[in-house]
């Protein structure tokens, strides 16, 4: 199985759609996936990686600065998924190799991520990546009418 990994492009939004829906459970629209897909990719601040298989975007990675006034610059993975059908075949951590491997290049001192906390099968994804974690943390938001 080839697997090739590159940036994300802005045709690639209608697979990560279908990965954000079948195996993060997050419903949003294609065309508004399209739309903040378009607005990421023009901005320096975030990557995004896909990895292909047969021509077919079965996983991605997206990650961001993290600046704080508390903490030295690293880059934040804000979501990864890959296909159920191909985990277990190194694609997630090809993803995170790519993420690190940008944060080097731009002098970050690390990558973070947050995961929630009943998923106990990517937090030992994780580990056996090499991340720690340290703290569980609630999240909390507040929703405006209309957005999404």
């Amino acid at each position: 199985m080839k697997i090739i990994l590159r940036e994300c492009k802005p045709q690639d939004y209608m697979d990560i759609t279908l990965l954000n829906k079948n195996e993060m459970g997050y419903e949003y629209l294609a065309e508004d996936t399209k739309k903040r897909l378009g607005q990421l990719l023009n901005d320096s601040n975030h990557k995004i990686f896909v990895a292909i298989i047969n021509d077919k975007v079965v996983g991605y990675i997206h990650a961001n600065n993290h600046d704080l006034l508390y903490a030295p610059h690293l880059k934040n993975i804000m979501g990864i998924a890959v296909s159920f059908d191909f985990k277990r075949n190194g694609i997630g951590k090809m993803l995170l190799n790519e993420v690190e491997k940008w944060a080097q290049n731009t002098g970050a001192s690390g990558v973070r991520l947050v995961s929630g906390a009943t998923r106990i099968g990517a937090h030992a994804f994780y580990t056996n990546c090499g991340y720690t974690g340290n703290k569980e943390q609630k999240n909390f938001k507040k929703m405006f009418s209309g957005g999404h």
